[in-house]
């Protein structure tokens, strides 16, 4: 590869870089980039999670996770050390680690691995070529070079998006725990927001969302009752029927939901404020607060409405027992139409073993 070949490469991969948001995506393409630049035959971009103590790495279509110890093998040497290991024969070198190759059945023979940091000059990473191509040829002085420069460039892109990463998942967990907060007014448990963001997850997939999408339901979807925590306990309790005036009062949780974060610029609380708004609207307009109807209702509602209202007749409240499967199926195809988007709830029966499987497997009882 030319030198002028090796610019174009990595331009063009920094500007795929750049605008990508995604952790596991990001850390596909420069793993790809490593590749690409040492001609060789795989490339793994390790990371170092230091709470665990473990090296992890995406390894298939930013899904799949490898982890292994921090101090294991030639990678863990060469982050724990900062230091370049290029070494010819992998399996001569008393450092590696076969695990990896004992479980994929590859066979590794040359490696080199190259640390990574990040702004504050803390190693947080590292490359791992493996296999020069043409088969035989090992690393030499250049490849090392190169994959140097991606290093450096991997420690910046790679900073920041892990920082990104640390802030969502901080939302997540806030979400989540006060979604159970909540739930705990109403002598519900944790189980019920858990089950009902697990629910919408699964519908948004079968409905063809994509798998961003249906992360960012099932983040926010715990805080769909979240106003909760405004209504009196005397409601919230109440073992019968609600009052006309008390049902108006419990209504008004629908509005205080929204208005918690209705002002944020984080597509997280965003999408918190749109589900506490409008799962409770109906298909045919008959819901509440604004009585909107259809595809008005922003999807994540009504897929919310579908996974709530299936969580809340399948389990005992104090104003009632659990319903049974049938009766449930029943109630639902009557809404068809009038309560539900008919075809989020034809997918829903369509799927009913997956969710009330979902439901089983995080049981309260």
């Amino acid at each position: 590869m030319t030198a002028k070949h090796k610019l174009t490469t990595i331009l063009s991969y920094i500007a795929g870089i750049s605008g990508e948001s995604d952790l596991h995506k990001t850390l596909m393409q420069l793993a790809n980039l490593g590749k690409d630049l040492a001609s060789a035959d795989r490339c793994t971009v390790w990371i170092l999670d230091s709470e665990e103590q473990e090296l992890w790495t995406t390894t298939a279509h930013g899904v799949e996770e490898l982890r292994i110890p921090a101090d294991s093998g030639l990678v863990g040497t060469s982050i724990r050390t900062g230091e370049v290991v290029h070494v010819k024969d992998a399996y001569q070198d008393e450092r590696f680690n076969p695990a990896v190759d004992l479980s994929t059945g590859y066979q590794t023979k040359a490696i080199l691995c190259v640390p990574f940091m990040n702004t504050d000059g803390e190693y947080i990473g590292a490359f791992q070529a493996i296999n020069k191509l043409p088969p035989g040829d090992v690393f030499n002085e250049e490849d090392e070079e190169i994959v140097r420069l991606a290093a450096s460039y991997a420690g910046n892109a790679l900073d920041s998006k892990l920082l990104h990463e640390e802030l969502l998942a901080t939302q997540k967990e806030l979400l989540e725990t006060m979604g159970q907060i909540g739930e705990s007014r109403s002598k519900e448990t944790g189980h019920h927001v858990k089950r009902v963001a697990l629910y919408s997850y699964r519908l948004a997939i079968l409905a063809g969302m994509t798998e961003q999408e249906a992360r960012l339901l099932m983040s926010a979807s715990p805080m769909h009752d979240i106003g909760k925590v405004a209504i009196p306990d005397t409601l919230l309790l109440k073992p019968g029927k609600l009052t006309d005036e008390e049902f108006e009062k419990m209504k008004e949780h629908t509005d205080i939901g929204y208005h918690i974060f209705r002002h944020s610029k984080r597509e997280l609380l965003q999408a918190a404020a749109r589900i506490a708004y409008e799962h409770h609207e109906k298909w045919d307009g008959t819901g509440y607060p604004r009585g909107i109807k259809g595809e008005d209702i922003h999807i994540f509602g009504r897929i919310t409405a579908i996974a709530d209202v299936f969580d809340a007749l399948g389990s005992d409240r104090i104003y009632k027992k659990a319903w049974p499967d049938h009766k449930i199926l029943d109630h639902f195809r009557k809404q068809i139409g009038r309560h539900f988007d008919p075809r989020l709830m034809t997918i829903f029966l369509d799927n009913f073993d997956v969710f009330r499987k979902i439901r089983d497997e995080y049981s309260s009882a």
